[in-house]
């Protein structure tokens, strides 16, 4: 009898094995120095001392951002979803490793949180009204020589030198009221003297949360897992989401759930969409930008109704507590916010950037809402009900090129929505905001500043969507649009 031998295509098995560890690999250690970049870049503080320094170090986590993207295009489907969640965790860490370093929003959660522990309105009482003195603490509320730090505000009225580390302490607080749930349920569950840890633990959970959303809804719809490494391993998402705790994140999470929900068949489930959409935008007004892109498709009223109706409702019904328990306007400093930034009167400040540039100042805003009004309707007639994220990856991105913002943190809906559309390149914006929010105090000439980052931002969008056009392209690394019926990951 003959001995028995090994097929021929055996050998094979160990040289796939070897190929896939390769780029998984190569990843992996992309994404350790990543990580280590973000450490650095996190423990820096330098926003006020040397915000180009900081800048610097934030392009090179971009940098080797890009380069994870690239090499995980390589990685074997099998292997994706372990470096996936394993970046995720380790990118969202960094951002605990110091105090908020570039804004101070979190101190007016913190204190929002507490007053309404104290069965206060927070909508009623500015932090430096009297009537609330005697929930401050030395900690959001120092005195003597800790009033010497740049990010202090001077508090009115005593013997010694008192001041907050709470910006804008003379004005009501500004958030909708999901928020304000959110800042009460953090400062029940913190322990006592916990300060600003429980706000950037809970926002880097609600980090850890838009990742899961995005891989189950990839998942589901049969898409690469891929493209949720664009907000996974972003280094805006430590930094702002989880380093700063901005609130934005909850409005991101509740944003993609919404749209996910919107996209799936049925009257109940697009109801339950509209519902956890207008959920987002009482966290953060924002959110309400995805709305046309929740309407792509949709012809009939009575399917816009089954959006429409409960986003609205849930928004007035959570206004309504408040306003039946605040001796004040619920709207807080909205007004006055408008008007600081220049939204309503381009002249004062950088908004309008780009339209600036070839229009006079007076024009900026109505050009502005003529050119967003005719790109919510396009997505609304022309877009594909089942990605519904697509239109508002348009819709959203358009309006931050056209708006200009200056803060940061806004990009944080933008750059889920890429990690759910697979357009890399609306990435652009997220970048210029950085660059416009670290630099423009050092360098000056803001509107300058804004018209160059922008500017490069849209020539990028522009560039990339010509050349998949000519090419033909359906797709972008490492997952593109998701034109036609799903596909096996």
């Amino acid at each position: 009898m003959k001995p028995r031998t090994a097929p021929a295509d055996r050998p094979a098995a160990p040289a796939a094995a070897s190929a896939a560890a390769g780029p998984a690999a190569l990843t992996a250690a992309t994404l350790a120095v990543l990580t280590a970049a973000l450490v650095l870049t996190v423990r820096h503080d330098g926003y006020f001392t040397d915000a180009a320094g900081l800048f610097s170090r934030y392009a090179a986590c971009w940098a080797l951002f890009a380069l994870a993207l690239l090499a995980l295009r390589r990685v074997p489907a099998a292997h994706v979803l372990p470096l996936l969640v394993a970046g995720a965790l380790a990118v969202t860490l960094t951002g605990l490793v110091a105090p908020p370093r570039t804004s101070t929003d979190s101190y007016r959660y913190a204190w929002d949180g507490r007053v309404q522990s104290a069965g206060i309105s927070p909508y009623d009482h500015a932090p430096q009204d009297p009537a609330v003195a005697r929930l401050r603490d030395p900690w959001l509320f120092p005195t003597g020589a800790a009033c010497a730090g740049p990010d202090r505000a001077a508090v009115p009225g005593g013997p010694v030198p008192h001041c907050t580390r709470i910006n804008r302490p003379a004005v009501h607080t500004i958030y909708p009221p999901v928020a304000e749930v959110y800042f009460l349920a953090v400062d029940r569950l913190s322990p006592e003297g916990a300060r600003h840890k429980p706000l950037q633990i809970g926002a880097g959970l609600l980090s850890l949360g838009v990742t899961g959303a995005l891989l189950l809804i990839l998942r589901r719809r049969g898409r690469d897992l891929r493209r949720a490494a664009y907000w996974a391993w972003c280094p805006a998402v430590p930094i702002e989401a989880v380093n700063n705790a901005h609130v934005d994140v909850l409005g991101v999470l509740l944003a993609v759930t919404g749209l996910g929900l919107v996209a799936a068949r049925g009257t109940g489930r697009r109801a339950a969409g509209g519902l956890v959409l207008g959920a987002a935008i009482a966290t953060k007004l924002m959110p309400a930008v995805v709305m046309p892109g929740a309407l792509s498709g949709v012809r009939r009223i009575r399917d816009a109704a089954a959006v429409l109706v409960p986003a609205t409702a849930f928004v007035l019904l959570a206004y309504l507590p408040y306003v039946l328990l605040s001796h004040s306007s619920v709207l807080g400093y909205l007004g006055g916010y408008v008007d600081e930034e220049g939204y309503d009167d381009p002249s004062a400040g950088s908004r309008y950037a780009l339209l600036r540039l070839v229009l006079p100042d007076s024009w900026a805003l109505p050009v502005l809402l003529v050119a967003m009004t005719c790109v919510s309707l396009y997505v609304m007639w022309r877009g594909d009900p089942r990605r519904p994220w697509s239109g508002a990856l348009l819709v959203t991105g358009w309006a931050f090129v056209l708006l200009t913002p200056g803060y940061s943190w806004y990009a944080l809906l933008l750059i889920a929505l890429v990690g759910l559309d697979g357009r890399w390149e609306w990435l652009g914006p997220a970048l210029a905001g950085a660059a416009v929010y670290l630099l423009a105090p050092v360098l000056g000439h803001r509107s300058a500043l804004s018209a160059i980052a922008y500017g490069a931002a849209v020539l990028l969008v522009l560039a990339v969507a010509a050349i998949r056009r000519r090419c033909g392209a359906r797709s972008g690394p490492p997952g593109g649009r998701d034109d036609g019926p799903p596909r096996p990951v």
